[in-house]
């Protein structure tokens, strides 16, 4: 029986090279999960599944390396004591994840070859010891929330494999940070725990907020008396009003810095206040006058720089 013939090809699951980085397998996974998700792509239960088989056992050393031995020989048929070579060149240990590798790949346990191979491969693998239940696939998803309920903490429902989930968002998340939510995520297909589901948090900019890091960003429209000769404004925040002394000779595109004022954490961001200068219309006698007198008495070339 060649075995090897029968090993799932991983690698091609996730269309990467068998030379592949950490990262473009990383990158291959969420693209595919992202694709195939049950939520997204009904009907893809099976396909998602084997995604998520596919990357649990790429994206760990020990089993990659174990997997790629058994794709390239190393593992074959006949043991020690049994005649025959094949398992010279792979070192099993004690590690219950190899055996749990050798289940997926082959569809059975070590236990019990007796005169043949029913039941998996046993003899000099444990002697009939059963395995312990396998742990269910960690799922990865993402879920969107508000600037908002970023910066002060809340709660989003969450559907995701057919489960309604109430998710906790802590204050001071980030954007592209990760929450992980224990045994929520496939169940086990051997009586074992669910394996785990994995968040990443995606902020959604508001309100004029934007962020970037840990800090908050925001435009302040000002009057032009107010950047020529200076002002104390008051500038909104997500945690409330603030002033700010705008210097005089401001310009557009300027930026004040409140420090400690964007996302709560150790350290917390700054808030950016960029200033936008608005200029009233002339839309009457007295403002035309007025504009017609700065321009005779002032010397500025906004173009000479």
């Amino acid at each position: 029986m060649n075995y090897t013939n029968e090993v799932k090809d991983y690698y091609k699951v996730l269309g990467v090279s068998e030379s592949a980085s950490s990262d473009d397998i990383r990158k291959a996974y969420r693209q595919l999960a992202k694709k195939y998700h049950p939520d997204r792509n009904p009907g893809a239960e099976e396909k998602f599944k084997e995604i998520g088989e596919a990357y649990d056992v790429l994206k760990d050393e020990k089993k990659r390396s174990a997997y790629d031995q058994i794709r390239k020989g190393g593992f074959g048929p006949g043991g020690p004591g049994m005649g025959g070579g094949g398992y010279s060149n792979f070192d099993f240990g004690d590690s219950a994840e190899i055996q749990d590798l050798f289940e997926t790949l082959f569809g059975g346990g070590f236990g019990g070859m007796g005169g043949g191979h029913q039941g998996g491969f046993g003899g000099g693998f444990g002697g009939g010891r059963r395995t312990k239940p396998r742990k269910g696939q960690t799922v990865e998803a993402e879920i969107e929330v508000g600037l908002s309920t970023a910066y002060g903490g809340g709660s989003r429902r969450l559907n995701v494999g057919g489960k309604s989930l109430d998710v906790k968002i802590p204050a001071g998340t980030l954007d592209g940070q990760k929450i992980r939510l224990r045994e929520q995520g496939a169940p086990s297909s051997s009586g074992g725990a669910s394996g785990d589901l994995i968040l990443t948090i995606r902020v959604r900019d508001e309100s004029g907020f934007r962020l970037e890091g840990a800090d908050i960003h925001y435009r302040l429209a000002i009057a032009p008396w107010e950047a020529a000769l200076g002002a104390k404004v008051s500038v909104p925040t997500l945690s409330g009003t603030i002033e700010l002394r705008v210097p005089a000779g401001a310009r557009s595109g300027q930026k004040l810095r409140a420090r400690g004022r964007g996302m709560p954490g150790s350290p917390s961001g700054d808030l950016l206040v960029e200033l936008l200068i608005q200029t009233p219309r002339a839309d009457s006698d007295a403002l035309k006058s007025l504009y017609e007198k700065l321009r005779d008495e002032s010397s500025f070339d906004p173009r000479a720089s």
